[in-house]
């Protein structure tokens, strides 16, 4: 199975601490990285984490607020410096070229590689981005500022060949890839080899969704049904559900809620307020009404094998 990993470069909310940074995240899709924000510190969390700065295809901000852009302008800097020539597409809601290009012009003038800003529709899910193995669509959030959360889905890739049937039916190798999309085999002698017998399943589908920041929305789990993976902020329990909705973030339970509600494989909470010195408080609320959840951690690697 191909690789598909989360690295978590921080999952605090609003301030950085010594326990944690503010939000940012790696996906690894097949050793291609997509970052989803950029807090303070996200350059030397990249660092810690030993992913490769150079296999970055695309960056994603959810919005723009500080605690989510704060890193971004210092570690494009810092690609020009290292020599990065690829060019570097970073997606975000509108206002991303008000606020950015300017600060791109003066800083990175001199980068040897491009930056491409694209503004995005935050309200009305889209697929903003797509390759051979996967697509990048919005998730529409409800927060104090335009915001959107991500999620990555892998395509169906062909069914597995089987190598002792290729030896057994003599099967030339400018048929595999036939075979593999699916059609039967036909020996000289004129008999028909169904193709479930020369292939195996191929591996099954894996998707990812990233949903920070934003209040309650009982409407997103529609858009997640069945998904791998959730991250979804947990910024209070549920003592402070009052002020989780008039800061327009979610609770530990409203995380595991959605979770429930769209049959999520796993959910993993994160933006955590620093008012807590522990955050089991927000597990337990969570595993009370969605039982595999786990809670984010800086340096964490999820690998996702479905």
């Amino acid at each position: 199975m191909e690789k598909f990993e989360i690295n978590i470069l921080g999952c605090g909310a609003a301030l950085p601490t010594p326990r944690r940074l503010s939000s940012s995240q790696v996906v690894n899709i097949r050793e291609k990285l997509f970052m989803l924000d950029c807090a303070e510190g996200t350059q030397m969390a990249l660092r810690r984490s030993r992913l490769s700065f150079s296999h970055l295809q695309a960056i994603f901000l959810t919005h723009l607020h500080g605690d989510h852009t704060f890193g971004l302008i210092g570690m494009l800097s810092t690609f020009g410096l290292l020599g990065r020539i690829q060019d570097l597409h970073i997606y975000g809601p509108q206002d991303l070229q008000r606020i950015f290009q300017p600060q791109i012009d003066f800083f990175c003038a001199d980068s040897p590689y491009k930056i491409i800003l694209h503004e995005i529709d935050t309200k009305n899910p889209q697929t903003i981005y797509e390759d051979r193995s996967l697509t990048v669509s919005t998730l529409p959030l409800s927060h104090r500022v335009p915001c959107c959360g991500y999620l990555f889905q892998e395509k169906p890739t062909p069914r597995h060949i089987r190598r002792d049937m290729i030896d057994f039916y003599h099967i030339p190798i400018s048929q595999i890839n036939n075979i593999k999309a699916g059609m039967d085999w036909t020996t000289e002698d004129g008999t028909l080899i169904p193709n479930e017998r020369l292939t195996t399943p191929s591996d099954p589908v894996r998707s990812y969704a990233y949903c920070t920041d934003t209040t309650y929305r009982p409407q997103l789990a529609n858009l997640l049904q069945g998904i791998t993976c959730l991250y979804h902020e947990a910024t209070f329990a549920q003592e402070h559900a009052l002020l989780a909705q008039k800061t327009y973030h979610s609770t530990a339970a409203q995380a595991a809620q959605i979770a429930k509600a769209s049959q999520t494989g796993r959910l993993i909470l994160g933006h955590f307020s620093s008012r807590y010195k522990s955050e089991d408080i927000l597990l337990q609320e969570a595993k009370e009404i969605f039982p595999d959840t786990i809670l984010a951690e800086d340096g964490m690697k999820i690998t996702l094998n479905n």
